[in-house]
């Protein structure tokens, strides 16, 4: 065997890594069972109800560090693009009284915005590139930029570090994604709604009955 394993130096070593590489994923599947770090679920349920823009204007970095701050005893109310919507929905969740908007961290708007780089004048300084927290802008050192509209959160984080002012906020027109569609209502509320027709247009025979 140990001659066979000498004269197949190739193989010998394929063999080696082969085995090395088994024994380092079990003891890699081990640790990572063994080790393994729960997450607080309250956290993964106010993430979810944040809006992801990743603007900062909470005061954290992204609405991931706001949300393990929420869970911690910091305020509902402190997320403009989620707007009373959101602190509404926070309050729900963990059974408070939900307050205003704090305006001292922006106001909502109920119009989405998206970023719009003027891309003839655009000098290529990358300030903006490294200002948006979800990479929504496509550019390199002094090349024009432009923005993914579909990945731009309208967060405007953007806006501010451009030293040739060449990006706009621009609203975004509502089209067939952002409509909400009525559900019919159920046979049980239709059957309510003419119950309670009927109950109205009786009363009103009796009381015409009354009058003459």
């Amino acid at each position: 065997m140990i001659d066979f394993f000498s004269q197949t130096p190739l193989l010998t070593a394929l063999l080696t890594l082969g085995g090395l590489t088994l024994i380092f994923g079990a003891i890699l599947g081990f640790a990572s069972v063994k080790f393994k770090v729960e997450g607080d679920p309250i956290v993964e349920q106010i993430d979810t109800l944040l809006p992801q823009t990743q603007c900062g204007q909470c005061g954290y970095p992204g609405c991931r560090p706001y949300a393990e701050a929420i869970a911690n005893g910091d305020q509902i109310n402190k997320c403009p693009p989620g707007g009373q919507t959101t602190i509404n929905a926070l309050a729900n969740l963990l059974d408070v009284e939900a307050p205003t908007l704090d305006e001292e961290h922006g106001e909502e708007s109920d119009i989405k915005t998206v970023a719009y780089i003027r891309e003839d004048e655009c000098i290529g300084c990358t300030k903006c590139i490294q200002a948006c927290p979800v990479d929504a802008i496509l550019g390199a050192a002094k090349q024009m930029h432009t923005v993914i509209a579909g990945e731009c959160t309208g967060c405007d984080l953007c806006v501010e570090p451009c030293p040739v002012d060449c990006i706009d906020m621009i609203p975004v027109e509502p089209d067939i994604a952002d409509w909400i569609w009525q559900l019919p209502a159920s046979s049980a509320e239709r059957a309510s709604e003419l119950n309670a027709a009927n109950i109205i247009a009786t009363d009103r025979t009796s009381d015409r009955d009354e009058a003459a």
